[in-house]
């Protein structure tokens, strides 16, 4: 497939109308009498980014028997959620921006976003508990609890390096992937009570969202090392002390003089541009960035497989080039 031939407007052809209605409905929700707190939420909306959380929990519902009221409110509670964990992530990383905008802890300071963080995801919690919607509420709580699982142990890894590439892969199982394997499932059990009931495809939704999750978390650990060699590699990740899939596997197949000098190198330099620039070359001529590419291929090709297992349709082919977007984009 190329990314030639269909653009981001072009995915969300068969529900543009329902994103539509969708952002109307969330911006009524997203309003409040407190004035400080209205404010923040107004600045959030404007600045939100292309919404595939939504476009998941929108394109699975039709895979699953078609969009519905339930559908709406889940698409929301994702919504929420996913930027409840943003606003609280920027909290603990003291990151001061957000897709080139002002954060909101820069705006109005830790305790402010903290409040704020907390707030959005009490909303969605009432949005489901007034509206019955507790299968959605029991997988959305299920992906919470992962992902502050999955930040937690990355924290713990990231003190003494993680060098275990099966550990990695549960941290962005849990951290990245579960929100992803949350809204597809969300979505597909919104359609219709009986695909709540059906353990199996319920399974089978989680995996597919858990498979793309993971392809996307890939793609960005790749973008931090300049894997396109567009611009400059940013190695935010190193800064932080992060070992990502390309990291893990040059530093395994490293000698043992290389092996502990970019270890070192990682604990004791990672504030050092030029330090970091030699870590980045190290990856790259270590085959790390060609390893990382292929398993992200491979997951992309599991989460396909998975979407063939239902019939042909618009949504099903938005999905497979929504994948092949989000693995192929350049930035």
């Amino acid at each position: 497939m190329s990314l030639a031939t269909f653009t981001i407007h072009d995915i969300k052809a068969p529900i543009v109308e329902e994103l539509a209605l969708f952002e109307k409905k969330f911006k009524e929700s997203m309003r409040t009498k407190v004035a400080l707190l209205d404010k923040i939420l107004g600045y959030i909306v404007k600045r939100k980014g292309k919404q595939m959380r939504p476009m998941f929990v929108f394109f699975t519902a039709k895979l699953g028997g078609g969009v519905t009221e339930a559908t709406y409110r889940g698409a929301a509670l994702i919504e929420l959620l996913h930027t409840a964990t943003l606003v609280h992530d920027d909290v603990v990383d003291d990151a001061y921006e957000r897709r080139g905008f002002f954060s909101i802890n820069a705006l109005w300071k830790n305790k402010i976003a903290v409040l704020v963080g907390d707030y959005l995801l009490s909303r969605g919690l009432l949005l489901s508990v007034d509206n019955g919607d507790f299968g959605l509420l029991q997988i959305v709580s299920k992906a919470v609890k992962d992902m502050s699982e999955g930040e937690l142990l990355q924290i713990e890894r990231s003190r003494r390096l993680n060098l275990d590439e099966e550990i990695y892969y549960k941290i962005i199982q849990q951290k990245t992937a579960s929100l992803i394997a949350s809204a597809c499932s969300v979505g597909y059990c919104s359609s219709s009570p009986a695909n709540q009931n059906n353990e199996e495809m319920r399974k089978m939704v989680w995996e597919l969202g858990e498979k793309i999750g993971i392809a996307f978390q890939i793609r960005d650990d790749l973008f931090d090392l300049g894997s396109e060699q567009i611009g400059k590699p940013k190695g935010i990740d190193i800064k932080e002390k992060k070992l990502t899939l390309p990291l893990i596997y040059a530093i395994n197949h490293a000698s043992k003089a290389d092996r502990r000098y970019i270890i070192k190198t990682i604990k004791k330099d990672h504030k050092n541009k030029a330090k970091v620039a030699e870590v980045i070359d190290f990856v790259w001529k270590s085959g790390g960035i060609e390893y990382a590419r292929e398993a992200m291929h491979q997951y992309r090709k599991e989460a396909i497989q998975l979407l063939h297992q239902f019939p042909k349709s618009p949504s099903r082919k938005s999905i497979e080039q929504l994948i092949w977007f989000a693995t192929e984009r350049k930035r």
